[in-house]
Formats: C-alpha cells, structure tokens, sequence
C-alpha cells in the first residue's frame, strides 16, 4: 500500500514535562498514551511504545486486580483504577498488591463499559 507510514508500535512523541520523561515511564500527549524508550528534556522528540505489556508505576497503597481496566493519572504520572479525571490505558494483566510499586499494564484502549 503506498500510504503505509509505519506499524504504530511506537511513535515519535515531544516530552510534554516540564521535569522529563525517563525511560520505562509512561507519557501522555493529548490522546496519546506510550510508554518512553528514553529519557527525554521537555519538548525534546523520543520515541514512545504504543503496544505491549509494561510494568508502570501505580498509585500507592492500591491494591489492582488482574484483569482491570487501569487509567493514567497524568497529575501524578502513574497508574490508578480510577476513571473519573484520567486517561484510560489499558487493562492489567497480573494483580498487584498495595504494597507493589508497579502494576503490570497492556497497552490496550478499550471501549467503555458495555460499548
């Protein structure tokens, strides 16, 4: 096909922090959730993975299920199970406790409940 650009496996993003992006951390320009394959400066292009399974940083003391619907909470840059004011992502695909750091996410944006 001659208007194929690419996969979409990852993009090439601008840094929308003021503090940086470091590699592994999620990132979220508009409607455009990925996860940084590098640090980047504010404003700088990296590139950003927009499928697959990573551990993302969650929210503390939060204990998430397997099989959840997980939003990004881009005021405080990490995963919630909270809708209300964040950014659906993705689904997790292992429990993770509320001691846990991260919870393990795939990269999924899927329609609201019952669409």
């Amino acid at each position: 096909m001659r208007n194929f650009i690419q996969p979409g496996n990852s993009l090439a993003i601008a840094v929308p922090y003021a503090t940086g992006v470091s590699a592994g951390q999620g990132v979220l320009v508009g409607a455009l959730f990925g996860v940084a394959a590098v640090d980047g400066v504010q404003n700088t292009m990296i590139e950003a993975a927009t499928t697959g399974v990573f551990d993302l940083t969650k929210e503390p003391a939060l204990a998430i299920g397997a099989g959840v619907r997980v939003f990004w909470d881009n005021t405080n840059r990490r995963i919630t199970a909270t809708a209300a004011g964040n950014f659906q992502v993705g689904i997790s695909t292992q429990a993770a406790l509320a001691a846990d750091a991260t919870v393990r996410v795939w990269l999924n944006r899927v329609p609201a409940a019952g669409a």
